[in-house]
């Protein structure tokens, strides 16, 4: 075999493209994991402590996270458009978008993987069992996402 007939022909269709095409994948694989930020940014009542432990479950997944004591909750709220009854103890900004409440990491993952045109996420009120919050899960966590004061359902974990 020549080394012209590894440059055309069969063995380009048969083992170098779908090597090529692999590649591809793989490296879209980590543009979508890699649009995931480091860093955010929550909001939150001083005396609360469920807050910080949420901001430590988001710290062991690769996330750092700023907390701001004696915030304006109510004006957080407001600028981040979330909608009225839908609210928790804490908001989060991270990239583009405000987190409400103790929402699951994988929920946050699959809100930058999707990258879709709204304002955020929210898992409202402080279920048992998510993180930050004491005891199992009890049932299913339904994910919110709003823009502009209007919810519609994101994802159930």
């Amino acid at each position: 075999m020549s080394l012209h007939s590894f440059n055309t022909g069969p063995f380009m269709f048969r083992y170098l493209i779908p090597v090529l095409a692999g590649s591809a994948l793989l490296g879209a694989a980590a543009v979508a994991q890699a649009a995931i930020p480091d860093e955010a940014t929550l909001y939150k009542n001083p005396d609360c402590t469920c807050c910080d432990e949420y901001a430590r479950h988001l710290e062991t997944q690769g996330i750092q996270v700023t907390i701001v004591d004696d915030a304006n909750m109510g004006q957080i709220k407001q600028e981040a458009r979330l909608p009225y009854g839908l609210g928790s103890c804490h908001t989060m900004k991270i990239g583009n978008y405000h987190v409400e409440g103790h929402v699951p990491y994988d929920a946050i993952a699959e809100l930058f993987k999707q990258q879709p045109a709204i304002h955020g996420i929210t898992l409202p009120g402080m279920p048992q069992g998510s993180p930050g919050m004491p005891g199992p899960q009890l049932s299913p966590f339904e994910i919110q996402q709003f823009t502009d004061q209007q919810a519609e359902p994101f994802m159930t974990l």
